[in-house]
C-alpha cells in the first residue's frame, strides 16, 4: 500500500527518530547507499544563529529570477514538513515527500543506520534535488555547522555565516567564540566565505582551507526588499555579497526583481487585514531585533503580545527585552515537547499577564498591534485558519 504524507510524518516524529544527535557518519553512510546525490549539487551553504532563513530566501529568489532551477532547504517549518524542501518556490509534493522518506528509512534500517528526523529530511532533500537536476541549492544548516547533517557536502559555491549569538549552548558551547568555531565548520577547501563579523575562528578556518574571506559591511539599502525588519540590512548585505561573488554577471534589474519577490513567512510579517504581526524570534538576539523593528515601524502603537517559548531558551531575558509597562501580555503553553508551562512563564515575567487560549477570544481590531512571537513551533496552532 502506498504510504501517505501523514504516514511519513508519523515516522519522522516517532520516538526512534525525533531527537538530535549531531555527527556526519550516519548521513554519510545512507547517502552512499543512495549514490551520493549531494556530490552532484552546487550549494550555497548558510550557518549562523539568526538570519539564516532570510539570507537563504533572498539568495534563492534572486537566482530563480536569473533563470536558474533553484533548490531551497530550510528549517523548521511552520505548517508542513514539505515547506522545508522547495524547487523554484514550490514545496515538494506530499506524494514525493512520503516516497522519499520511506525509501531512505528503509535503506537505512536495512543497513542498521539509525537516522534522526533531521538526517532523514536532509537525505530526502539531497536525493530530491539531484533527481530533479537543480542548478543550485541554497542550503540552511539545522544546528551549528561542523557536525550538522547538511555539512556532508565536500565543497560549496560559497559559505555564508550570519550573525552569531548565544543559542543551543548545551551543544555548541557557552561562548560566542566557541559557537563561531562550530559555524566555521561549513567552510570548505578553496571555497569562499562571506560574513559580517570578524571572529578569529572563522578567519582561522578560512586560512586553513585557503578560502577567500569576505567581510561585508552590513549597510545595504533594504528599501527594495520585500522582507521588513531592521535586522534585514545585515541579511541582505550577506546575501548580495555572496550572489555577486559567485554570479557577478547577474544584472542589477534581475537582482532588484528578486528582492521584490522574496517570500519568508513569519519573519516580521505584518498581516494588515488582521492587525497581527508575526515574528518567529526564538532567542534573546531575535527578541532584540524584533523590539528594535517594532520601535522603528510601529513606534506609536500600543502593543499586545502573544508569547510562548521552549525550555531550552532564555525566556526570562526574552520577555524582559520584548515587554514594557502597559503592554497587554498573553503567555502561551503550546502543544510541543519542551514548551514552557504558563505558570513558569508567568513567574518569570515582571508584568501582569493573561493565559492565552485562542485568537477568537481577542479583539484584534481594538487599535492595539497584536504581536505573535517566541517560537516557530507554536505558530501553526495559533495561525490555523489565518492566511499567512
Amino acid at each position: 500500500m502506498e504510504k501517505s504524507y501523514n504516514d511519513a510524518v508519523n515516522l519522522l516524529t516517532s520516538q526512534g527518530k525525533f531527537y538530535i544527535n549531531l555527527g556526519l557518519d550516519r548521513i554519510s553512510a545512507v547517502l552512499k547507499l543512495l549514490g551520493n546525490p549531494q556530490d552532484k549539487l552546487k550549494c550555497f551553504h548558510v550557518a549562523g544563529t539568526n538570519g539564516k532563513g532570510s539570507v537563504c530566501a533572498i539568495i534563492a529568489s534572486v537566482l530563480q529570477e536569473a533563470g536558474m532551477n533553484v533548490g531551497l532547504y530550510t528549517s523548521p517549518h511552520i505548517f508542513k514538513y514539505t515547506e522545508r524542501i522547495k524547487i523554484n518556490g514550490e514545496d515538494i509534493s506530499d506524494t514525493d515527500f512520503a516516497k522519499y522518506v520511506f525509501e531512505i528509512v528503509e535503506a537505512a534500517d536495512k543497513n542498521e543506520i539509525h537516522l534522526t528526523e533531521f538526517e532523514i529530511l536532509t537525505a530526502v532533500m539531497f536525493k530530491y534535488f539531484a533527481d530533479n537536476n537543480v542548478d543550485v541549492v541554497v542550503l540552511e544548516t539545522g544546528l551549528g555547522g561542523r557536525f550538522d547533517a547538511t555539512n556532508v557536502i565536500k565543497s560549496n559555491l560559497c559559505s555564508i555565516i550570519t550573525h552569531i549569538d548565544l543559542d543551543h549552548t548545551e551543544r555548541l558551547g557557552n561562548t560566542k567564540d566557541k559557537i563561531a568555531f562550530e559555524k566555521a565548520g561549513i567552510i570548505k577547501q578553496g571555497c569562499p566565505v562571506v560574513t559580517c563579523e570578524g571572529y578569529e575562528a572563522i578567519k582561522d578556518k578560512a586560512d586553513e582551507c585557503n578560502s577567500l574571506f569576505v567581510m561585508v559591511a552590513p549597510f545595504e539599502d533594504t528599501s527594495e526588499l520585500a522582507l521588513k525588519g531592521t535586522y534585514q540590512q545585515e541579511n541582505l548585505s550577506l546575501a548580495l555579497a555572496a550572489i555577486k561573488l559567485v554570479y557577478p554577471k547577474i544584472p542589477e534589474e534581475i537582482i532588484l526583481k528578486g528582492l521584490h519577490n522574496v517570500k519568508h513567512p513569519c519573519r516580521f510579517e505584518y498581516l494588515a487585514d488582521k492587525n497581527i504581526l508575526i515574528d518567529a524570534a526564538h532567542n534573546p538576539n531575535g527578541a532584540s531585533a524584533l523590539r528594535e523593528s517594532l520601535d522603528m515601524y510601529f513606534q506609536n502603537r500600543e502593543r499586545r503580545f502573544i508569547f510562548g517559548c521552549l525550555k531550552t531558551k532564555n525566556y526570562e531575558k526574552m520577555m524582559d527585552i520584548l515587554f514594557s509597562e502597559g503592554d497587554e501580555i498573553y503567555l502561551n503553553h503550546f502543544d510541543y515537547p519542551g514548551s514552557v508551562d504558563f505558570e513558569i512563564l508567568q513567574a518569570a515575567c515582571k508584568y501582569p499577564v493573561k493565559q492565552f487560549k485562542s485568537l477568537d477570544e481577542i479583539n484584534l481590531y481594538d487599535g492595539q498591534l497584536t504581536i505573535i512571537c517566541g517560537s516557530f513551533y507554536m505558530l501553526k496552532d495559533i495561525l490555523a485558519g489565518i492566511a499567512v
